[in-house]
C-alpha cells in the first residue's frame, strides 16, 4: 500500500505520490506493477536491434517506433551522464 501497488484496487492504494524517482524520471506506483510483459519485450527488442545495427522498416507499428525512440534517447542520456562533457 505504500508504493501504491498497481495490483492493489484503486481504493487502497492511498493518496498519489511520487513513490520512485530517478533523475528526470518518476512514477506514482510501484513500477514492478508498473512494467508490463509489453514492455520488457520492446526494450528486449530495441536492444536487439541496436546490438545488431538493424535499421526500423516502414511497416513497423507507430507504438514500437515510439518506445524505440524514448530507449534511443534515455540510453544516450544515461552514456552521456557517465562520461564526462568537455
Amino acid at each position: 500500500m505504500k508504493r501504491r501497488c498497481g495490483f492493489l484496487p484503486a481504493a487502497e492504494r492511498g493518496s498519489p505520490g511520487v513513490v520512485w524517482a530517478r533523475k528526470h524520471a518518476q512514477a506514482e506506483e510501484c513500477p514492478k506493477s508498473f512494467v508490463t510483459g509489453e514492455s520488457l519485450a520492446l526494450i528486449e527488442e530495441f536492444f536487439i536491434r541496436h546490438r545488431l545495427n538493424l535499421e526500423l522498416s516502414p511497416d513497423i507499428e507507430a507504438r514500437k517506433v515510439d518506445a524505440f525512440l524514448i530507449l534511443r534517447d534515455e540510453m544516450e542520456r544515461e552514456e552521456r551522464d557517465g562520461k564526462p562533457q568537455y
